[in-house]
């Protein structure tokens, strides 16, 4: 099979951030500093697509990632990727914003204001897309990655295999138990 050179890219970013990382946790403090350092390069260009209409809240994003990271490093599990590990702690700071910062949104909100027709829906939008993050929450990692990267953000599952470091069969397998649990968790929730 030829490496393309993407794939080499993500090969070389996950050995690296994996190398630094395991240095860092055993004690290698100029370690653990390159590692945060390349961490945040790696977070910027993983969060600035998905932040492009918000731009202003990519730093913000960034620092709370590397904090998050930070105070769950000793849960790493080093015969993991890396980058999926902190791919997931990432989603989860970035699913965070989102609802923070439309709670301010709607809090801030003048009641007097007119309705506007397309308000409803974009609540039940939002709505949905909560609900969505709360049943995929209750997903192993093996099953809501792959339904995350190829289902919700439009992946292939050879990218959905490179990012979580698991074959592509692996990654078909994953979405369908996945979405067959989650349609096990609607039955019984409604």
């Amino acid at each position: 099979m030829v490496r393309t050179a993407r794939q080499a890219r993500l090969d070389a970013t996950e050995a690296g951030l994996r190398d630094l990382l395991v240095a860092g946790v055993a004690g290698d403090e100029s370690a653990y500093r390159a590692f945060l350092v390349a961490l945040a390069a790696h977070l910027r260009r993983f969060l600035r697509p998905r932040l492009a209409s918000r731009p202003d809240d990519l730093e913000d994003l960034v620092q709370e990632c590397l904090l998050a990271v930070h105070n769950k490093r000793h849960t790493y599990d080093a015969s993991q990727p890396v980058t999926a590990w902190i791919h997931a702690i990432a989603r989860y700071r970035f699913i965070d914003l989102l609802r923070r910062r439309e709670g301010r949104e709607i809090a801030t909100d003048d009641l007097d204001d007119e309705v506007d027709p397309g308000a409803a829906a974009a609540h039940e939008a939002a709505d949905a897309r909560r609900d969505l993050a709360k049943l995929l929450g209750l997903l192993p990692d093996r099953q809501r990655l792959p339904i995350v990267h190829v289902k919700i953000e439009g992946r292939t599952v050879a990218e959905a295999a490179d990012l979580t470091g698991m074959s592509s069969a692996a990654v078909k397998v994953g979405i369908h138990r996945g979405l067959k649990a989650l349609a096990a968790m609607i039955r019984t929730r409604g």
